[in-house]
Protein backbone atom coordinates (compact mmCIF):
# COMPACT_ATOMS: atom_id res chain seq x y z
CA UNK A 1 0.00 0.00 0.00
CA UNK A 2 1.27 3.43 -0.93
CA UNK A 3 -0.12 6.51 0.79
CA UNK A 4 0.03 9.95 -0.77
CA UNK A 5 -0.89 13.09 1.12
CA UNK A 6 -3.25 15.41 -0.78
CA UNK A 7 -3.09 19.13 -0.08
CA UNK A 8 -4.44 22.24 -1.76
CA UNK A 9 -4.37 25.95 -1.02
CA UNK A 10 -8.00 26.08 -2.26
CA UNK A 11 -9.21 24.46 0.98
CA UNK A 12 -8.33 25.43 4.55
CA UNK A 13 -4.98 24.22 5.84
CA UNK A 14 -5.08 21.60 8.56
CA UNK A 15 -5.47 23.17 11.99
CA UNK A 16 -3.90 20.19 13.73
CA UNK A 17 -1.70 17.16 13.11
CA UNK A 18 -3.61 15.78 10.11
CA UNK A 19 -3.68 16.01 6.31
CA UNK A 20 -6.49 17.45 4.20
CA UNK A 21 -6.72 14.00 2.61
CA UNK A 22 -4.79 10.80 2.10
CA UNK A 23 -4.88 8.77 -1.11
CA UNK A 24 -4.25 5.05 -1.16
CA UNK A 25 -2.61 5.12 -4.57
CA UNK A 26 -2.90 1.46 -5.59
CA UNK A 27 -6.70 1.65 -5.87
CA UNK A 28 -7.06 5.46 -5.86
CA UNK A 29 -9.14 5.58 -2.70
CA UNK A 30 -9.22 9.02 -1.07
CA UNK A 31 -10.01 9.61 2.59
CA UNK A 32 -10.69 13.28 3.34
CA UNK A 33 -10.43 14.91 6.70
CA UNK A 34 -13.55 16.64 7.94
CA UNK A 35 -14.10 20.04 6.40
CA UNK A 36 -15.62 22.91 8.33
CA UNK A 37 -16.66 26.30 6.89
CA UNK A 38 -13.26 27.97 6.92
CA UNK A 39 -12.17 30.35 4.18
CA UNK A 40 -8.93 28.94 2.75
CA UNK A 41 -7.34 32.35 2.20
CA UNK A 42 -8.16 33.92 5.58
CA UNK A 43 -8.59 30.94 7.89
CA UNK A 44 -11.77 32.59 9.19
CA UNK A 45 -15.15 30.94 9.67
CA UNK A 46 -17.77 31.65 6.99
CA UNK A 47 -21.50 31.96 7.46
CA UNK A 48 -21.82 33.05 11.09
CA UNK A 49 -24.77 31.14 12.55
CA UNK A 50 -26.28 30.49 9.09
CA UNK A 51 -26.01 26.72 8.70
CA UNK A 52 -26.89 26.89 5.00
CA UNK A 53 -24.01 29.28 4.27
CA UNK A 54 -21.73 27.10 6.38
CA UNK A 55 -22.80 23.96 4.50
CA UNK A 56 -22.12 25.62 1.14
CA UNK A 57 -18.58 26.50 2.25
CA UNK A 58 -17.99 23.01 3.65
CA UNK A 59 -19.02 21.45 0.31
CA UNK A 60 -16.84 23.99 -1.56
CA UNK A 61 -13.90 22.96 0.63
CA UNK A 62 -14.56 19.26 0.04
CA UNK A 63 -14.76 19.94 -3.69
CA UNK A 64 -11.37 21.65 -3.59
CA UNK A 65 -9.79 18.67 -1.83
CA UNK A 66 -11.40 16.27 -4.32
CA UNK A 67 -10.09 18.36 -7.26
CA UNK A 68 -6.59 18.30 -5.76
CA UNK A 69 -6.81 14.50 -5.99
CA UNK A 70 -8.15 14.74 -9.57
CA UNK A 71 -11.61 13.65 -8.43
CA UNK A 72 -15.03 15.22 -7.98
CA UNK A 73 -18.27 14.50 -6.12
CA UNK A 74 -19.14 11.69 -8.57
CA UNK A 75 -16.24 9.71 -7.04
CA UNK A 76 -17.60 9.96 -3.48
CA UNK A 77 -18.79 6.59 -2.16
CA UNK A 78 -19.32 7.48 1.53
CA UNK A 79 -19.81 10.68 3.49
CA UNK A 80 -20.32 11.52 7.13
CA UNK A 81 -22.10 14.68 8.22
CA UNK A 82 -21.57 15.99 11.73
CA UNK A 83 -24.17 18.52 12.91
CA UNK A 84 -24.21 20.63 16.03
CA UNK A 85 -28.02 20.42 15.93
CA UNK A 86 -30.07 17.80 14.04
CA UNK A 87 -32.70 20.51 13.54
CA UNK A 88 -30.32 21.73 10.81
CA UNK A 89 -30.60 18.44 8.91
CA UNK A 90 -33.04 19.63 6.22
CA UNK A 91 -31.04 22.77 5.40
CA UNK A 92 -27.73 20.91 5.21
CA UNK A 93 -29.32 18.05 3.27
CA UNK A 94 -30.53 20.47 0.59
CA UNK A 95 -27.02 21.90 0.09
CA UNK A 96 -25.46 18.43 0.19
CA UNK A 97 -27.90 16.91 -2.31
CA UNK A 98 -27.22 19.66 -4.85
CA UNK A 99 -23.62 18.41 -5.25
CA UNK A 100 -24.62 14.90 -6.34
CA UNK A 101 -26.18 14.87 -9.82
CA UNK A 102 -26.32 11.07 -10.05
CA UNK A 103 -26.78 8.42 -7.42
CA UNK A 104 -25.76 9.83 -4.03
CA UNK A 105 -23.13 8.07 -1.91
CA UNK A 106 -23.76 6.12 1.28
CA UNK A 107 -23.95 8.50 4.22
CA UNK A 108 -24.21 8.84 7.96
CA UNK A 109 -25.36 11.93 9.83
CA UNK A 110 -24.85 12.46 13.54
CA UNK A 111 -25.40 15.20 16.07
CA UNK A 112 -22.33 16.10 18.09
CA UNK A 113 -21.73 18.13 21.23
CA UNK A 114 -19.24 20.48 19.58
CA UNK A 115 -17.25 20.96 16.37
CA UNK A 116 -13.88 22.65 15.75
CA UNK A 117 -14.03 26.44 15.86
CA UNK A 118 -17.69 26.10 16.92
CA UNK A 119 -18.81 25.26 13.38
CA UNK A 120 -22.41 24.08 12.96
CA UNK A 121 -21.50 21.47 10.32
CA UNK A 122 -18.53 19.31 9.34
CA UNK A 123 -18.39 16.75 6.54
CA UNK A 124 -15.81 14.16 5.51
CA UNK A 125 -15.88 11.63 2.71
CA UNK A 126 -14.30 8.65 1.01
CA UNK A 127 -13.90 8.75 -2.77
CA UNK A 128 -12.72 6.11 -5.22
CA UNK A 129 -11.41 6.58 -8.76
CA UNK A 130 -10.03 3.29 -10.05
CA UNK A 131 -8.21 3.30 -13.34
Amino acid sequence: MTRTTISTDDAPAAIGPYSQAVMVTGNRTLFTSGQIPLDASTGQMVGGDDVTAQAVKVMDNLGAVLRAAEMDFEHVVKATIFLLDLEDFAAVNEVYAARFAGAPPARACVQVARLPKDARVEIDCIAVANG
